[in-house]
């Protein structure tokens, strides 16, 4: 795998668990969303920390999306659940949640699971297919690809 698949795996790791944390945070201001409020709910998109909460899944899902385009989906998951390490670390320090022993155990049954799968390839082969777009001078590798081709004039 590349740097930059890893840094997109990165990215889907740290949008998913501060974008769920943010939102967490946001919508304990608000408090309990129940039939008899739920038309105020409109009102938590006013929250700093629910607009923060928003932007990060939504930088979440572009890197997932990306993810999803280079690596099987039975990669991908396993791979970003490493997310819910983070979120609960987070979730302990910043939101000042307990964390039972119970719940550092289903953590670790998550790395050990993700460790199981990790060890596969990322992709079946020539499941990941890049498009390509033919020109008059010869096809042209996948859009965000440079391809150095000569043109004589």
């Amino acid at each position: 795998m590349t740097p930059r698949k890893y840094l997109t795996l990165f990215a889907v790791v740290i949008f998913a668990a501060c974008g769920d944390v943010s939102l967490a945070r946001g919508m304990r201001d608000f408090g309990a969303v129940t039939l008899a409020n739920l038309s105020q709910l409109y009102s938590a998109l006013l929250n700093p920390w629910v607009l923060v909460g928003i932007l990060m899944l939504i930088g979440f899902f572009a890197s997932y999306l990306s993810a999803l385009s280079f690596a099987d989906l039975t990669y991908v998951l396993p791979a970003t659940s490493l997310s819910y390490i983070l979120m609960v670390l987070l979730a302990k320090f910043c939101l000042h949640e307990n964390v039972t022993m119970w719940r550092w155990l289903g953590v670790a049954l998550i790395v050990a699971g993700v460790g199981f799968v990790a060890g596969g390839p990322e992709a079946t082969p020539g499941a990941h297919k890049h498009h390509q777009i033919e020109t008059l001078y010869g096809p042209v590798g996948a859009i965000g690809e440079v391809a150095d081709h000569e043109v004589d004039v």
